[in-house]
């Protein structure tokens, strides 16, 4: 559901006040939790360190992310591997074929030689 036209968009006021009287390449990074505030367009060109729970992700603004959430640019999860025991299958038939291959390169090089 989108933010009322009459409110306007929501940009965290703390995240504003540190952009004051500040130029991208001399402001640096700047650190903020406001994963929720939109992204506007004094904002493009600074680094921002999002947090994302556990430590702050560097990100550059551009003029592409006007208008979206300083959050999706931060993940909050990692992602792993699918799994199960299917994908633990292929995963050893792809390596067994990969050694099969390295053994075949191998042996074809020691025949050259001889």
């Amino acid at each position: 559901m989108t933010r009322s036209l009459k409110k306007g968009p929501y940009v965290d006021e703390r995240v504003m006040k540190k952009l004051v009287g500040k130029s991208p390449q001399t402001a640096g990074v700047i650190k903020t939790w406001a994963r929720a505030s939109q992204i506007a367009p004094e904002m493009v060109g600074f680094t921002f360190g999002v947090h994302n729970g556990k430590n702050h992700i560097e990100v550059v603004i551009t003029e592409d992310m006007v208008g979206h959430r300083l959050g999706e640019f931060s993940p909050t999860r990692t992602f792993r591997k699918h799994g199960g025991k299917m994908q633990k299958e292929l995963e050893q038939k792809q390596k067994e074929s990969e050694i099969a291959a390295a053994k075949a390169s191998k042996d074809s090089g020691d025949a050259k030689k001889k």
